[in-house]
């Protein structure tokens, strides 16, 4: 795994009504939704490391914390980057930051680990049947 602080991916979407407080169900109004924010950090954690791992291995989300402090209006761009700050190992923890057109709207920090899929798999398994 070639996993080192520096690795960053960056997505952006151009706010629709679906993506929306209103729409979403976390509030009433018709702006950029935090869990949509959160979603699109998640996407780019993802992807600046998924492709670094050996096959059979993913990354997981386990911690997250987010301020969301501007609120975008639909039709802005929003654009997200998640950067690696450090890897333990196998842990990698990331610095967000999502800004539309105008300003800072969110940041925080974000911790995924790696996994074994299969023996992830196996664990679930596992506590399934132990229901």
């Amino acid at each position: 795994m070639d996993l080192r602080p520096g690795l960053s991916h960056t997505l952006d979407i151009v706010v629709g009504e679906q993506d929306t407080a209103a729409h979403v169900g976390s509030g009433a109004v018709h702006v950029l939704a935090t869990p949509v924010v959160i979603n699109m950090f998640e996407s780019a954690a993802l992807r600046a490391i998924e492709h670094r791992l050996p096959v059979g291995y993913q990354s997981l989300g386990t911690r997250l914390d987010v301020r969301h402090i501007a609120a975008t209006p639909v039709g802005m761009k929003v654009t997200a980057t998640a950067t690696v700050t450090k890897v333990e190992a196998r842990t990698v923890i990331f610095r967000l930051e999502a800004r539309d057109e105008r300003e800072l709207v969110a940041e925080g920090t974000h911790e995924r680990v790696i996994v074994n899929v299969a023996k992830f798999d196996e664990r679930v398994k596992r506590k399934l049947a132990r229901r």
